[in-house]
């Protein structure tokens, strides 16, 4: 492949401030994030009125997973469409695909048509988190992207907090169509304000997209994402569909690696994998993904059914973890642009991710909010320092020409590292909770929990004293044994953190070239030329 050449100068001066055209495109950029990240927050709470109305009940969670499959599918190809044929159009185009996907969305009229008009939302979606983090990686040198951690960090708090609260409020006044409506405004204001600001290099690729590696991703991303959402649930881990899938992912996964080693514009080069500081990061970027989100899960239930905490608004329960998470990043990028030094950050992170988590697997019935609360905030922390850091080091780690393929292979990672975190997670506390209730309750405990180990606070209301005293137990039995697990897995991520090298970060120096992860020049722009 060949493109047009990135031409040199800087988006965001050096040590300066940045453009005024550069603040409106991260405000789009943003707005664009936002919406992926809101978007199944804000339909989870809308869920029990569309059931209501378009039936369907047993298809319910694949409304979820329809979306969640097409995300994690098209992320790699979004990367490399924006690195053969220019990061604006791609991503202009993501907007596009979700919105319209948005709006169908809102317009289905059965369960059946809501499940595949959220795959086309799902699609855009892939785009839109590849393109938000390769567009920054291209305007921004990695030495000052310190400077905006805080506000990505803060995007994603929002969501996780604003989520259910906006998705409740829009549900009970306007109806559900509302929320997936609610999407084209914002998407529309983004849209605007891409295609007027953002002027990046113009790229005509002469390879063709290796499409039989993008079939192969794609069969065994979808096989994996499917093991980890119906094992334990839908099928037993040992039932034959079970092990069909991982056999089908596992053999399209091993062509893909095959395939990518032979295609003239492979999916996901090879090479990039040479770089020891991507590779790390996307080992700590897959743990960070595994630990967060089964945090995000296990949480808010251990509150809401040990603590008596109030379901109205789950994301307000994670407030402690998420505002740690929000001023640490924000601090640390800070420091990463006014030193240059990152490598104490994931090492710090490590630590405090397993200390958190430790602190939290402690929990019983008799643990106070507050108590709760300074555990998740330390937690919070470690992930404060983990999660831009790692997409900036492994940005930093690879050309120009990879911006985009290093970009969704590091946000591919952190999905599939959630999948499995729920789905490990998920397995060893629904197994912990139906063990302790039939210890503690009897028939009547295993009766209770024997279609699900997760109940919601009208099914809680309804147990007799001893049973719902004996669920609380159980409760905090099952998210000890799932935050110790976590604990263990998150020292992997203070190990991959020790063997980090600190090159400089793109942006440190203008009179030098920047270096790889390796420790070789990088070929290609260093910043884009005239980018706004």
């Amino acid at each position: 492949m060949t493109t047009q050449p990135d031409q040199a100068a800087e988006a965001v001066p050096e040590g300066g401030k940045p453009q005024r055209s550069v603040r409106v495109v991260l405000l789009a950029l943003m707005i664009a994030m936002l919406l992926a990240m809101l978007d199944n927050m804000i339909v989870g709470t809308a869920m029990p009125t569309i059931v209501g109305e378009l039936g369907g009940l047993e298809h319910l969670s694949w409304v979820v997973t329809a979306y969640t499959l097409a995300t994690a599918a098209s992320t790699p190809i979004w990367g490399k469409i924006g690195d053969m044929y220019g990061r604006k159009g791609s991503f202009l185009t993501s907007i596009v695909i979700f919105l319209i996907g948005s709006a169908l969305s809102g317009m289905a009229q059965d369960m059946g048509q809501l499940i595949g008009f959220r795959a086309i939302q799902g699609l855009g979606a892939g785009g839109l988190m590849v393109g938000v983090m390769a567009i920054i990686g291209d305007l921004i040198p990695p030495r000052e992207r310190g400077k905006y951690q805080g506000m990505i960090a803060g995007v994603m708090a929002l969501a996780m907090i604003g989520g259910p609260l906006v998705g409740g409020t829009i549900t009970d006044h306007l109806g559900w169509r509302w929320s997936f409506y609610i999407n084209l405004p914002l998407g529309v204001v983004a849209l605007a304000a891409v295609t007027a600001v953002l002027h990046l290099p113009k790229k005509r690729a002469q390879g063709r997209i290796d499409y039989l590696g993008a079939m192969l991703l794609t069969v065994g991303i979808t096989a994996i994402v499917l093991v980890t959402t119906w094992g334990g649930t839908e099928y037993d881990w040992g039932s034959a569909v079970i092990m069909e899938l991982i056999g089908i992912g596992v053999a399209a996964l091993i062509g893909f690696v095959f395939v990518q080693t032979r295609a003239a514009e492979p999916i996901v080069p090879l090479h990039i994998f040479r770089s020891r500081n991507f590779t790390l990061m996307s080992v700590i970027g897959f743990v960070t993904g595994f630990v967060m989100f089964g945090a995000v899960l296990f949480l808010p239930l251990y509150q809401q059914s040990v603590q008596g905490a109030s379901a109205t608004n789950s994301g307000l329960l994670l407030l402690p973890m998420l505002l740690a998470m929000m001023v640490v990043s924000l601090v640390a990028g800070r420091i990463t642009t006014s030193t240059g030094r990152y490598k104490i950050f994931p090492i710090l992170g490590g630590v405090l991710m397993v200390v958190g988590l430790y602190l939290l697997s402690t929990m019983d019935t008799g643990t106070t909010r507050f108590t709760s609360g300074l555990f998740m905030a330390v937690l919070g922390a470690g992930m404060g320092f983990l999660m831009q850091i790692t997409m900036m080091v492994a940005q930093n780690s690879v050309e120009m020409r990879d911006m985009g393929v290093a970009s969704s292979a590091t946000t591919l990672f952190r999905t599939l590292g959630s999948s499995f975190g729920v789905a490990v997670m998920g397995a060893l506390f629904n197994h912990r909770v139906q063990d302790v209730m039939a210890e503690k309750a009897g028939v009547l405990g295993g009766q209770i929990t024997a279609k699900s180990a997760q109940l919601d606070a009208a099914s809680l209301a309804k147990l007799p004293a001893a049973a719902r005293e004996a669920y609380q137990y159980a409760v905090s039995a099952g998210t000890h044994s799932a935050f110790l697990l976590g604990a263990v897995i998150g020292v992997v991520v203070l190990v991959m953190a020790l063997f980090v090298q600190e090159t400089p970060l793109r942006g440190a120096d203008p009179k030098k070239p920047a270096e790889s992860a390796d420790g070789d020049a990088a070929r290609g722009g260093q910043t884009v030329a005239e980018s706004v």
